[in-house]
């Protein structure tokens, strides 16, 4: 049910990182590790799965709408996590999607 505003202490500006900020450029992440990260937290920090799954239900539309400066890798293993990483032109800053990997569509987000 929703809630007046006034009902609240206070609000605050919902402002994500860019993934140019979250990411180191030579890394990979899972949506868990990603989770983490977008609360501050080391990616291997452990945390209970109730908390776990709340955070991950930020990170998925988080990847979504930053998928433009994002790349994917397959699993390592058959029934293993996707792997996201910022775009080389995410970190350059030259802007435009899909520079790697451009030649093959390779496996989609959320595939």
């Amino acid at each position: 049910m929703p809630e007046p505003k006034s009902t609240f202490d206070a609000t605050y500006p919902c402002d994500f990182y860019e993934p140019a900020e979250l990411f180191e450029p030579d890394q990979m992440y899972t949506i868990p590790e990603i989770a983490r990260l977008l609360q501050e937290l080391e990616p291997d920090a452990e945390i209970d799965p109730d908390t776990e799954a709340v955070l991950i239900d930020w990170a998925i539309p988080w990847v979504m709408t930053h998928a433009d400066d994002l790349v994917i890798a397959e699993p390592l293993a058959e029934d293993g996590p996707g792997y996201y990483g910022v775009a080389p032109h995410a970190v350059d800053g030259e802007g435009g999607a899909g520079e790697e990997g451009s030649e093959d569509a390779g496996p989609q987000a959320g595939a």
